[in-house]
This record gives structure tokens, sequence and C-alpha cells, in this order.
């Protein structure tokens, strides 16, 4: 099943076995945490906002249109999920990445690379903390999660031209903010 595309895999689910959900939650549960968890940034409330998604998107399973790409359907379950939970918690806009994981280490680094580059994720993550989350989104989905412009735009429900402007404007702003703080990489 591993190299079953999602859509095919989700008309197997649904003819099949149900039981070949677990290979969607195999292939999700760990992208879908990370994203919750620099959206929310509180890690335990992350692990019960997937459990919710897994949720949603198994019964909604039947209602997925297989001519559209799984992997933003998905996404976007998880994005509104992790809205509702901000709004929920009156966080809407100031939600902190203070606890993100940015893997910058490689086995091949010092103890000095390995400091600077904890140093500088530590620093970072203080300049995103910073951004509207209009430009945070569309930042971390398409930098730390490896979407596309069109996935982001799915995920969002905004134009992938749209993406675009709120990319570059929020490397821009994000970049003034960390000259401010006297960040360099």
């Amino acid at each position: 099943m591993k190299n079953v595309p999602d859509e095919e895999l989700v008309e197997k689910i649904r003819s099949e076995s149900n039981e070949l959900y677990a290979e969607i939650v195999r292939r999700y549960q760990q992208k879908l945490y990370r994203y919750l968890r620099y959206l929310t940034n509180r890690p335990d409330e992350a692990e019960d906002l997937l459990q919710d998604v897994f949720i949603k998107v198994y019964r909604n399973l039947f209602g997925f249109d297989t001519k559209r790409k799984f992997s933003s359907w998905i996404y976007r379950i998880a994005h509104n999920e992790g809205l509702n939970f901000l709004k929920k918690t009156a966080r809407k806009n100031q939600v902190s990445l203070e606890n993100a994981d940015f893997s910058l280490e490689s086995e091949d680094d010092s103890i000095e690379d390995t400091f600077s580059k904890k140093e500088i994720r530590g620093m970072v993550k203080e300049c995103l903390d910073k951004l509207e989350t209009k430009y945070r989104e569309p930042l971390v989905l398409y930098y730390f999660e490896d979407k596309s412009y069109r996935e982001i735009g799915d995920i969002l429900r905004i134009p992938p031209k749209t993406v675009g402007t709120f990319i570059f404007r929020g490397k821009r702003i994000l970049k003034g903010i960390c000259e401010k703080k006297e960040v360099t990489w």
C-alpha cells in the first residue's frame, strides 16, 4: 500500500476495507502533528487535535472527491481544527512558535555548529511569532511542510497568486523583524 496514491487508497478503503485507513494515519500522522504544533504551539493539544482530525477525515471519507488532491483536503481539515482551537482559546492572532522544532542539525555538524543553529532556530521562532497569521501560515506550509502554492491555496482557501504574495510579503516582514532583533544567518 505504500506506493498507492492517496486518492486510490481512499477508493480502496471505501470499497474493500476500512482497515486500510491505518495507512492514511501512518502517512499523515507526523506531518499533521507537526503542522498543528506550529499552528497552535501547544504539543499536547496538537495531539488531541490530530485525533479529532483523523476522526473527521474518517467520517467524511465518502464525501471526498477523489479527483481532487487528498493531501490538500486533509490539511484543510487540520487547518480548520487548529483555527477553531485557537478561536476557542482566544489566541487568534498571537500564536507563539516557541516550542516548534525546526530541525537544522545534521550528523556532520560540530558542537559549535549545532549550538549556532539552535540559537538561530530560537531567534527565527521569535521572529515568526511576531508575524500575522495570514503570513505565518503560508510560510510554515511552504518552507516546513513542503506544500506547493496550489496546495497551500487549497488548504487556506485563497488563490495560489495570493499565496505567493503572502509568502513574499511574509519573508520581507520576517526579514525586517529579524534585522531589528539583529538575527543573522
